[in-house]
């Protein structure tokens, strides 16, 4: 349990935690470049593997996290859906991190209190 939960008011705490969640929903890199990509106009999960070079399976649980978190939102063309920017908001977010990433770059490489997170490794042996 965080320390901070026991010295702040329950809600307040619960909002930091929703907003540490928000952001951790912009957390990956694969999800920052799809709304990149986005911002020039919807696109389709085939676009955007073509344009990533990644599964579509990959590609398809990157825009289910962006869609629940409201970065984007989905409409239909045909048999196709379509994805695109969900809130204009999500264009001033990102131009702020690049201004902020700009200004910052060598401190935030040379950062060792954030981390990539751990991916897990594979087995090695029989199953």
């Amino acid at each position: 349990m965080s320390a901070l939960r026991k010295l702040i008011p329950r809600q307040e705490f619960a909002l930091l935690e929703l907003s540490a969640k928000f952001f951790r929903g912009l957390g990956d890199p694969t999800r920052l470049k799809i709304l990149g990509i986005l911002l020039d106009g919807e696109m389709s999960v085939s676009d955007l593997v073509r344009r990533l070079g990644i599964q579509q399976g990959r590609v398809s649980n990157h825009l289910a996290c962006l869609k629940w978190c409201g970065y984007v939102t989905t409409g239909s063309k045909g048999r196709y859906t379509l994805y695109r920017i969900g809130d204009r908001r999500v264009k001033r977010i990102l131009q702020l991190s690049r201004e902020m990433v700009a200004k910052n770059a060598e401190h935030l490489w040379a950062c060792a209190r954030i981390s990539e997170p751990q991916r897990p490794r594979a087995r090695m042996g029989k199953y």
